[in-house]
């Protein structure tokens, strides 16, 4: 039989027959494993959730009430004839890997993650394995992120510049946005940070399991001379709209891998790109295959095409598995 027969990838997600159970399902299933709180790989409607308490918590916090299983990092179980353990992702808050043996095989199933160090979450972990299945979000050799902290050094030089301004930066709601908060915290930036209303929720929840977020105010109704020389965060789509507009002349700032892409960036008017991302750029794509050495690796979505074929020029055997659902979100 060839090498993983008894996974079965569909567009809708990744069935393991031997478990009954499915890996990121994009639609309700009876039994799902989780690798995220990402909408994009955590749904609502499902019978079971097996996940990290972390991302338990996010399903939560965004879906309601959960028939949740928490599955603790290091944590082995044993689900019809597959033992399943999941390690940490390095991606977000509760990301993991989801380990899969049986039949002699291992198999990793990676979600989406990143080899950068990030207060916010628990470091990658490299698991050898048979097959690994990878993302490749930005699967293209262009993409070679910064340094995380002097991406944030423009930030606060803009900031410094322009005492009668502000900072604007769009930044994803889960994840990102208490990254770019925890690292400028580290960086020894101690003044409050104001936040957008809708990002308030996911920022408690970070703050409630543990994550140093500081002293964050919201940056609604507040008198706009209050926020000059202020950093103020909020969702992607905020940036441009009639919230913005009653701040001091904001310097629209956005925090995303895709700021590579000058014409991201102009699209959507950020004056200060910062190329900030919660997912593997090529260098640490290739570096992680190297450094696990499975015998095959199978990418789920993101730019296929090129790494599929780095592989190969490798002698490693791989293949595109076209899932459907997965988004770029605004990384």
């Amino acid at each position: 039989m060839a090498i993983g027969s008894w996974i079965q990838p569909h567009p809708t997600g990744i069935y393991i027959p031997a478990a009954d159970a499915w890996v990121d399902p994009s639609q309700p299933v009876a039994r799902a494993l989780i690798t995220h709180g990402h909408a994009d790989h955590a749904r609502g409607g499902h019978g079971e959730v097996w996940a990290t308490p972390e991302t338990l918590a996010i399903m939560e916090c965004r879906y309601g009430p959960q028939n949740g299983r928490p599955v603790g990092y290091g944590e082995s179980l044993r689900m019809g004839d597959v033992d399943i353990g999941y390690v940490p992702a390095g991606h977000v808050l509760g990301s993991a890997q989801i380990v899969l043996e049986h039949a002699g095989e291992r198999i990793v199933v990676s979600g989406d993650y990143k080899r950068r160090e990030d207060p916010t979450c628990a470091p990658f972990e490299p698991v050898p394995c048979d097959i690994f299945v990878t993302e490749a979000t930005f699967g293209l050799p262009v993409f070679r992120h910064p340094e995380t902290h002097d991406e944030l050094d423009k930030l606060l030089a803009a900031l410094r510049a322009n005492p009668q301004r502000c900072v604007l930066v769009g930044a994803y709601a889960l994840g990102k946005a208490q990254r770019v908060i925890s690292e400028l915290r580290v960086m020894g930036f101690d003044d409050p940070i104001y936040i957008h209303g809708a990002l308030q929720r996911l920022c408690d929840l970070y703050v409630a399991q543990g994550v140093n977020l500081g002293e964050l105010r919201p940056a609604t109704g507040v008198p706009k001379a209050e926020l000059q020389g202020r950093i103020i965060l909020c969702p992607p789509g905020a940036l441009n709209d009639r919230w913005s507009r009653r701040l001091p002349d904001p310097i629209t700032a956005m925090a995303s891998g895709w700021m590579r892409v000058r014409q991201r960036a102009r699209q959507r008017n950020v004056e200060l790109p910062l190329i900030l991302s919660d997912h593997a750029d090529w260098d640490e794509l290739t570096t992680t295959i190297r450094e696990i050495a499975p015998r095959e690796v199978w990418v789920t979505h993101g730019r296929e095409d090129a790494l599929v074929h780095w592989c190969r020029m490798r002698q490693i055997k791989a293949r595109a598995l076209e899932l459907v659902g997965f988004e770029d979100e605004d990384d």
